[in-house]
């Protein structure tokens, strides 16, 4: 039987990883970890997952929904209020592109690097 796997951590290549962690931050209330820097910044969920964000030059942001740049992955966050969560996000520094495939049920937004993620009524 093959040992059980734990998530521990989702990591985000961008450009700018404070400044991407500032965004999740303050979109989450999740605590920034102890050893973020210019390279490598993350924040941490008490159970202990951590939401890392690592530089990479030349990055290039998906183009979601199109398939030029890929959108590689995408996360997903319950929220009460649907219309309440994208205005908070989009004053965040998140934006919403045009199609949205089930808009009355979740939310298609991108964050300040270009990465999809979803607002999904929890």
């Amino acid at each position: 039987m093959p040992s059980q796997m734990k998530l521990s951590a989702i990591t985000l290549d961008c450009s700018d990883p404070l400044a991407l962690a500032a965004f999740y931050q303050q979109a989450t209330g999740l605590e920034p970890h102890a050893k973020s820097d210019a390279d490598f910044a993350a924040l941490v969920r008490e159970d202990g997952l951590l939401i890392g964000f690592q530089r990479v030059a030349g990055h290039k942001a998906p183009s979601w929904p199109d398939q030029a740049v890929p959108q590689q992955l995408h996360l997903c966050f319950d929220v009460v209020d649907l219309d309440e969560a994208e205005a908070r996000l989009l004053e965040l520094g998140a934006a919403k592109p045009d199609h949205q495939p089930q808009e009355d049920r979740w939310r298609v937004l991108t964050d300040p690097a270009g990465h999809p993620f979803c607002i999904v009524r929890g």
